[in-house]
Order: structure tokens, then sequence, then C-alpha cells
């Protein structure tokens, strides 16, 4: 059967063409990346960022100027009551930087929306007690950037006096109940060019450590695999690594990991509004439909059964157990 995933190349070939295209790969799985029934909705509110992290795929950064409107917003909220959502969860960028968070926040509150902001900590350091104050009573749960227990592996990927800064934001957070209620999860990346081990040993070595260290309670931890593209494929390139890795996450594939794919339920919405299969793929320019759709112009969820667009970048997602 002939793979139904849209395709369109976004990423040169590797010598010796040693790479086998990720839409090859599916069709000879017999698989294809299909939408399920959309369930969560993210949205990149910015840009701009107060770090420059190594693995950034989205290479967000201070000197970065694009953030989503107040018009855009609006818009997006009123989609969101129209079309009611599992989860809806707000990136950046830091989205902490952004003025009009909160905002946002109260205009996509209730419904029994599970709202989520991604933070990496020290945005929210310096937005302070008043922006945790308004999370908490929103219930706004909170997936946090922790790369590393080892401090110079951290700030090796975030910058000098960032890990200071997350534990000291992380026992603040547990002060306004966090851990406990509402979530917050922790995300580590591997500080290099290797695939990240197990999420299981990996939860439970940072709650021990984080808890005996420094008393910190946190709900779970997801392990994930660095994207090649942005900031962190240009890293690849320059330190001769882009071929290996390539290789690596190739050679990890996971047909398993398709139907679980996060890309299957989720519609990805840019700062400029615009609709994507998921956040990778709005760093790579691969919009949704194959066009560039705006979320002003569409009342309805996209079918199930509809084609994802994909590129090798997709081997992230899939190797081991995947982008879930």
């Amino acid at each position: 059967m002939p793979s139904k995933t849209s395709y369109r190349p976004q990423t040169p070939s590797l010598s010796g063409n040693s790479i086998i295209p990720f839409h090859q790969t599916l069709s000879n799985h017999n698989l294809a990346l299909e939408r399920a029934e959309t369930t969560i909705l993210q949205v990149n509110i910015g840009l701009a960022c107060n770090q420059t992290c190594t693995h950034c795929h989205l290479e967000a950064g201070p000197w970065r100027k694009e953030m989503m409107s107040r018009q855009t917003m609006d818009q997006i909220a009123v989609f969101a009551a129209n079309n009611h959502f599992a989860t809806i969860d707000i990136t950046g960028g830091a989205p902490e930087l952004h003025q009009d968070l909160v905002y946002f926040i109260t205009k996509l509150s209730g419904n029994d929306t599970r709202l989520i902001l991604r933070s990496n900590l020290s945005a929210l350091s310096e937005k302070g007690r008043p922006l945790m104050e308004s999370l908490s009573e929103h219930n706004v749960n909170i997936i946090a950037s922790f790369p590393s227990l080892n401090t110079s592996q951290a700030e090796s990927l975030r910058g000098k006096g960032v890990f200071d800064i997350s534990v000291k934001t992380l026992r603040m957070l547990n002060s306004f109940g966090y851990g406990t209620y509402p979530d917050l999860d922790l995300v580590v990346n591997p500080t290099g060019a290797f695939l990240p081990p197990s999420q299981e040993s990996l939860e439970k070595r940072f709650k021990k450590n984080l808890e005996q260290k420094w008393g910190i309670r946190f709900n779970r931890l997801f392990s994930f695999a660095n994207v090649p593209l942005g900031r962190f494929r240009k890293w690849l390139v320059k330190s001769g690594n882009y071929e290996t890795y390539m290789k690596k996450l190739v050679s990890s594939f996971n047909p398993s990991a398709i139907n679980g794919l996060m890309c299957r339920t989720l519609l990805s919405v840019s700062w400029a509004g615009y609709l994507y299969d998921c956040d990778f793929n709005q760093a790579a320019g691969l919009s949704m439909d194959s066009r560039k759709i705006h979320i002003s112009e569409i009342s309805d969820l996209p079918k199930p059964g509809s084609p994802i667009a994909v590129d090798d970048h997709c081997y992230t997602c899939t190797a081991g157990a995947g982008f879930t």
C-alpha cells in the first residue's frame, strides 16, 4: 500500500545517500503517518528567549522580535472555545517574556481544558512571584526544562548560572503547590550528539536527587532526543557530528512508535497564527496540508486520516520509545 503521508524535502542528502528518507522508511514498513482525533492545541506565542540553548530547534534568543499579537491570541481563543481541546499547550521561546501571557491564559481558561506552560525556569524566575501566582490561580500546569543534575552539563547547554536559578525556581514553584497540584513536570534533553537513556530510570534518579539535596518534588519526567533542526543542527554540522547523529536516529527507528506520536493528535500554531502538524514542522517550515493556513481561516479541526507532513527530522520522534 503506498504511503499517504505528504513529503517535501528539507534536509540535504548525506554523503553517499546513506540515510533513507523518512517517507521511504514509512513506506518500507507499510505505514502512513496520519492524523487521529485532534485533542491538543499547542501555541507558540513568540521566539524571544532569555537563553540561547545549543539544542534549540527554533533558534530562539534575546534578539528575536517575533511575538504573537493580541489579535491572533483572540482568534485562537475563539477557535479553542468552538473546538473543545483536552489540552492547550503554550510554548515559545520563553513564553513568560510575552507581555500578554496572563491575558492569553485568562482567555483560554475554563471548559475543563488542561492548560500547560512550557518554561525554561530562568525566564519564570525573572518574572517572579506575581506570574507564579497567576499561573497557580488559573491551574496552569508547568513543563520545565531541567537538562541535567550536573551543574556544568546543564550550564554548557543553557548558560552560566542557569542551574542554580532553575533549582531556586523549582523550590518557589513547590511553595505554590506545584509538584502536587498543579502538575510540575520536567524535561531532560541530552547535552550532546547522543540519544537519551531510559526515561523511567532517569525519573527515579532525578526524584531521589532533587528531593534529597533541595527538597524539590515534581510529578513526571520526560526524556526527549534533540531534533536536528535550527541551532542544534548547526552545532551538529560544525562539530562534525551531523551524519553520525542522523545514523543513530535512523538505526533506532521504531515502527511501533508511529501510532503514539504527538503529531497525530496535536495542532500547532506559530506566533504568526499559521498552522502546522507539530512544533518541529513549524521550525522546518513544513506547513500543515502543504499550504499556509491561518487560524482565522478555519473553523473545524483537521479530519482524522489527514496526512501529516514529514521530513528526516521525524526520525527523532520515532527513535526508541518516541515522542508521545
